[in-house]
Order: structure tokens, then C-alpha cells, then sequence
């Protein structure tokens, strides 16, 4: 399994309305409960009043369009990342799975996961 790098450095923050985030951002997910709206994006597009941020994530995604009936894709990646006490903020979308992890834990991931079998682009 092929997993591309994401060069740029994220935050996961979290804004009182929906309004208030940049959606001209390359990489931008957003998640809407009836208790928060949370989001990630690159460092530079995130709004100026936040109600909380975690800034210093990097990501990676799974290369290709994974089919709906695929199972422990997320699963096996998240295993191998906690037996190496690496935490994981992970996000689906139609396509993909994206995994980020904190910055200083980045390589580490990264070099663990190669171990394991995945390839590294």
C-alpha cells in the first residue's frame, strides 16, 4: 500500500460558525455535530478567532480510491503507529483516508510504517 506525504503543516481547530473558515484552502475537512464544528487545514488558512487549535500536524493519505467493502485499512495503520506510542488524528473522505500525526512524531511514523511494508512517496 502506497501512502503519499501532504507537505504542508496542519491544524485542527475548532470555530463557532461555519462562515468564519477559508474554503479556498487545498486541504480542508470539516466535521458539523450537533456540539461543534471541527476542522483541519493547513497552518496559514486558519481563521483568527478560533475557539480552540492543536497547530504542528503532518499528514499522509492512502494513495487511490479505496472501495467502501475494503476493511482494517485504517485499522492496520493505526496498530502499527500505536505500538510505537505515535497518536493518530485520522479523517475519511469519499476517496481516501488521511492519518496525521504530530510533527515531531512525523518521521518516526512514517519510518514505521515503511518497516511494515508501506511504500513512502
Amino acid at each position: 500500500m502506497v501512502l503519499k506525504r501532504l507537505e504542508d503543516t496542519f491544524t485542527v481547530f475548532r470555530v463557532g460558525e461555519i462562515g468564519e473558515i477559508d474554503m479556498s484552502a487545498s486541504y480542508l475537512f470539516i466535521g458539523r455535530t450537533d456540539e461543534e464544528i471541527s476542522c483541519v487545514c493547513p497552518c496559514g488558512y486558519v481563521p483568527d478567532d478560533v475557539l480552540m487549535r492543536e497547530d504542528g500536524w503532518k499528514g499522509f493519505r492512502i494513495e487511490g480510491m479505496l472501495d467502501f467493502s475494503l476493511t482494517g485499512i485504517l485499522s492496520g495503520i493505526s496498530g502499527i503507529l500505536a505500538e510505537n506510542r505515535i497518536g493518530i488524528f485520522a479523517v475519511s473522505t469519499f476517496n481516501t483516508d488521511y492519518v496525521f500525526v504530530k510533527e515531531e512524531n512525523y518521521e518516526r511514523a512514517l519510518g514505521a510504517l515503511e518497516e511494515h511494508g508501506y511504500e513512502i512517496k
